[in-house]
């Protein structure tokens, strides 16, 4: 599959020079800026929220991808919208899956991406009655909450049936341990989005590290 988005994740970043860590990754082919917003409830720790979004939209140049890993996502949407997120994606678990198409509505109406993420032991098939109102669907391939953890083989099986089921348009992103090896395997499933952190930070060569990850 052609066109892979790769979307670093600050979480990786040096918190104290976002503006130079995230124009580092837009100088060498990052496609979107992936933020991770915890909140020490739905995962064990906390990083940042709307203000540093709202910073960070004024010199990010590239697309802000906001992960919500958080509880009751429907009452932040909005003013993370009005920060500058881009693409809003929420967790299946954190909402009342009766909701689910009311609040992909919503996000789209703010004018953003709607997308959803599952954990790594939450069924594929539950997102099925909702791909239909999604613009995305996030694989977590560790658990939420701190980068530089190994990849989870077992979820990336995931795709293909979200794949299947999903709108031919439908962007399918995986995050967690993502590096020019397990880039390759998700890809071949079907993902057409990747989230890496410590493998593009962590790297020597920037550049090298986010083209290794399309091929």
């Amino acid at each position: 599959m052609n066109n892979i988005i790769v979307s670093p994740s600050i979480l990786s970043a040096d918190f104290a020079n976002l503006e130079r860590d995230i124009k580092l990754v837009e100088d060498n082919g990052a496609d979107w800026i992936h933020v991770d917003v915890m909140d020490g409830h739905f995962v064990p720790n906390i990083t940042i929220g709307i203000p540093v979004v709202k910073s960070l939209k004024r010199f990010a140049q590239k697309p802000l991808d906001v992960h919500l890993m958080i509880e009751n996502p429907e009452k932040y949407i909005e003013d993370f919208a009005k920060a500058g997120a881009d693409i809003i994606t929420f967790h299946y678990e954190a909402v009342n899956p009766d909701k689910i198409e009311e609040f992909c509505n919503k996000i789209k109406s703010l004018g953003c991406k709607a997308g959803i993420s599952i954990k790594p032991k939450t069924n594929q098939k539950v997102l099925i009655p909702y791909l239909e109102f999604v613009d995305m669907v996030l694989v977590m391939t560790v658990e939420p909450g701190f980068g530089g953890q190994e990849f989870m083989h077992f979820c990336a099986q995931k795709i293909p049936e979200i794949r299947q089921y999903g709108k031919e348009d439908l962007i399918v992103q995986v995050d967690g341990g993502i590096n020019d090896i397990t880039s390759k395997i998700c890809i071949s499933l079907g993902a057409n989005s990747l989230v890496a952190g410590s493998y593009i930070y962590k790297s020597k060569d920037v550049k090298k590290a986010i083209e290794s990850l399309r091929v």
